[in-house]
């Protein structure tokens, strides 16, 4: 897997942490590097979540 390949689209971890309630902290902060590892750790949870969900329905 190449290093540029992004497992998780932007819009997809903006769309998570809007629903985590750390949106506005992202973009106060220009970025993700004050956000606690846990709330990313709970990004991607749920985004296996939604993938999950969408493999299901195929």
């Amino acid at each position: 897997m190449s290093s540029n390949s992004k497992l998780i689209s932007e819009k997809l971890k903006y769309e998570i942490a809007k629903e985590l309630g750390v949106y506005d902290q992202v973009k106060k902060d220009g970025g993700w590097g004050n956000i606690p590892s846990k709330t990313c750790g709970n990004i991607v949870t749920k985004a296996i979540e939604i993938a999950n969900r969408k493999v299901e329905e195929e």
